[in-house]
């Protein structure tokens, strides 16, 4: 198997790790704009069969150097990402409380988003 291509799929609201035309992983996410812009990860799914080969902390590292590109925050409520961000405070600047009640608050008016 080849090495994954990490691929972000904004209108989709997914960034996945891919490889041999294959999805291995991939954090589901949304873009906030208010009280400032982020990126609000929200579950991240590794496939069983690719588990344990660091597809997931790939896919953090690269959701995190995406908002920095765009002069984003990150808001995680995805109980991985946000685990991930505590062990990489030098590539995973926290996000502010405010910023996370209005990702929260965002998740609980859009149900059926995910």
């Amino acid at each position: 198997m080849s090495e994954p291509e990490i691929r972000d799929d904004r209108e989709a609201g997914r960034l996945e790790a891919v490889a041999d035309g294959e999805v291995l992983g991939h954090i589901e996410y949304f873009v906030l704009d208010s009280p400032e812009r982020a990126l609000v990860p929200v579950h991240t799914i590794v496939e069983p069969a690719h588990e344990g080969k660091g597809i997931a902390g790939s896919l953090a590292r690269e959701l995190y150097a995406i908002a920095a590109r765009e002069r984003s925050a990150v808001a995680p409520l995805c109980p991985y990402v946000a685990k991930w961000s505590e062990r990489h405070p030098d590539e995973a600047p926290p996000a502010s409380e405010p910023l996370l009640t209005a990702a929260k608050n965002w998740l609980k008016s859009h149900p059926d988003r995910f």
